[in-house]
């Protein structure tokens, strides 16, 4: 049975910190057969297993501890209390809830249909989202990053296969010239490979010193404007052919009561970032076309007639290509560096009506699956980096990824200081590996490694409470925030405010609906959460944190397990309904996507 149970910790992670630690002895030895087994001969086992089914299938959930008191609102007299010493393991467990799939296959899995249903929404209507948006003209545009330098790559000039998402055509030679010449560095200029899509110098430079990887993270760094802009720009196309059509701008009242016109057209998107193999970000979206309602602006209605998804295509077509700028200077390049979209632009029209090469469950089940995948693509996986874990992964001399890190550290440091750059002495960066033991001094951790593995993970908790923009006139500050994700600080799932609905609203609608669903209710009546079912009392929670992970290797890989079993008997479920119905299942990402 497939288990989403991670048993080892990963490298990934602040050095010293496992995924799931064992607190408790186990009967055979280390082993997770023995803590399990362990744990099944408890008396109270099936009482523990239905108090972490919330976060049974979690790679490493939340422990909280605390207290639960039932209140009476209106005299304030405690009707009832509970602590969690009480309760199995004396903690309350919470999935994680983080996207990666890497790192929570079980949470990520969870996200990843919520991020379908919030995507189709959009297209197609439903959760709160009027119907008509389904005659809207919707495109689904994929935007690339510009060329760096020359990588190893898959090339296919002309399909002969069928079906583009199963390609098994041959490629062509890699980098073919006539003359087998070698780049200034000495290394060769060509590769008559053709390369397999499991071929692992696919997205490596044919050479790492011509290849400009400053330019790339900055690129990275400025991609979400650069979005920003096309995006304006295009509304502008759109608007001028508009005004050439005849058709007049609309008038509406601003919050502060006054009356502006407006364009009578906007724009409504969904959009997914994805790691190329070579470290650069792209973007797929889903751009959909409405009009604007005078007497409710925040509406969402159909454009003007006349408009169709060519003018659509043809509006992000005009504004991929114009749209360019130059981000401001820096030391190492006063003139700055130019900021532009690829030549590899396509945008396609999505069909609603489930028929042809685009339709709205494929492109909306594509946006999902990306939506919860990183860097892992480029063979880099890590938390945020520190002066102390730097050096484990940026090397200026060493591989395509560890020069992409390097560049986002130097180029990210500090500038205000008066002496010369050039002068400066270079970061200390301890190297990787073991030394000889010792202890720290400031929590007095004994440790073969270079960094203090406790230290560094509090002063890892505390560079993720700092925030995302720093307080300072350096644009490039951020790179060293973001060096982990190669410069990339955005997020890899956003949407316009009236595009659909809300991440947090599918999440209350799934709390309400399990806290409601062992209470007896009639089938017309109306889902009621359980703090709703009495409105004579309230539940107070004071829950702090106790840890992350499992107790014990034994009881996550019973939990994991029971999990897995769950969601397996829930996807037959819904295969056997969808089979009888002849539909598509409810809540899943079609296997095309």
């Amino acid at each position: 049975m497939a288990s989403t149970l991670d048993l080892t910790p990963r490298t990934s992670l602040a050095r010293g910190v496992g995924s799931n630690a064992d607190t408790t002895p186990a009967v055979y030895g280390y082993t997770a057969a023995g803590s399990a087994f362990q744990r099944a001969t408890q008396p109270d086992y099936f009482g523990w297993l239905d108090h972490v089914r919330a976060a049974a299938g979690c790679t490493r959930p939340i422990r909280l501890a605390g207290q639960l008191l039932t209140v009476e609102p209106a005299t304030g007299r405690i009707l009832d209390h509970r602590h969690t010493d009480a309760m199995p393991d004396a903690a309350i467990y919470k999935a994680c809830g983080n996207r990666r799939a890497t790192v929570c296959p079980a949470c990520a899995s969870v996200y990843q249909r919520d991020a379908y249903q919030l995507l189709r929404a959009g297209l197609v209507g439903g959760k709160g989202v009027p119907d008509t948006v389904s005659r809207h003209p919707a495109v689904f545009p994929t935007f690339t990053a510009p060329s760096f330098g020359p990588v190893h790559a898959r090339v296919i000039k002309r399909h002969t296969c069928r079906d583009r998402r199963r390609c098994d055509c041959r490629p062509d030679p890699c980098h073919a010239r006539r003359d087998t010449g070698l780049c200034e560095h000495g290394q060769p200029a060509v590769c008559w490979a053709r390369h397999e899509p499991s071929d692992a110098v696919l997205g490596q430079p044919l050479c790492l010193d011509c290849y400009d990887h400053d330019h790339q993270v900055v690129w990275n760094l400025f991609s979400g404007e650069l979005w920003h802009r096309t995006k304006q720009a295009a509304e502008r196309h759109l608007a001028k052919l508009a005004r050439r059509r005849g058709i007049p701008r609309v008038e509406v009242v601003t919050p502060s009561g006054k009356t502006r016109a407006v364009s009578p057209v906007r724009l409504s998107h969904g959009k997914a970032a994805e790691f190329q193999a070579r470290g650069a970000v792209h973007f797929h979206a889903l751009v959909r076309l409405d009009g604007v309602d005078p007497t409710d602006p925040a509406a969402v209605i159909p454009p003007p007639a006349g408009f169709t998804a060519a003018d659509l295509v043809d509006a992000l077509h005009v504004a991929a290509e114009q749209v360019t700028f130059t981000t401001p200077g820096h030391p190492d390049r006063p003139q700055g560096w130019p900021i532009a979209w690829g030549d590899q632009a396509e945008i396609r029209p999505i069909s609603l009506t489930g028929r042809g090469e685009v339709t709205d469950s494929m492109v909306a089940g594509y946006l999902a699956k990306y939506a919860t995948k990183s860097t892992e693509v480029t063979g880099h996986r890590s938390v945020r980096l520190t002066a102390d874990t730097i050096g484990d992964y940026a090397d200026p001399d060493g591989d395509h990824t560890a020069r992409l890190i390097d560049a986002c550290w130097r180029l990210g440091r500090p500038t205000t200081t008066p002496r010369p750059l050039l002068d400066r002495p270079r970061d200390h960066r301890p190297a990787p590996g073991f030394v000889p033991p010792w202890e720290c001094p400031d929590c007095g951790t004994h440790t073969r490694y270079a960094a203090c593995p406790v230290c560094v993970a509090h002063r890892q908790a505390a560079l993720d409470a700092q925030p995302a923009k720093p307080a300072t006139g350096n644009p490039y500050a951020r790179l060293r925030r973001w060096a982990h994700m190669l410069g990339f600080g955005g997020h890899f799932l956003t949407k316009a405010r009236r595009y659909s609905v809300t991440f947090q609203l599918l999440r209350d609608t799934r709390v309400t609906y399990r806290r409601s669903e062992d209470h007896d209710q009639g089938a017309s009546e109306p889902i009621h959460a359980v703090d709703h079912l009495d409105d004579t009392t309230l539940i107070v929670g004071t829950l702090t944190f106790a840890g992350v992970g499992w107790h014990t290797t034994g009881d996550a890989l019973l939990a994991n397990t029971a999990a897995a079993l769950a969601r397996e008997r829930h996807a037959t479920g819904r295969e056997e309904l969808a089979h009888e119905l002849a539909t598509t299942p409810a809540g899943t990402v079609p296997a095309a996507a």
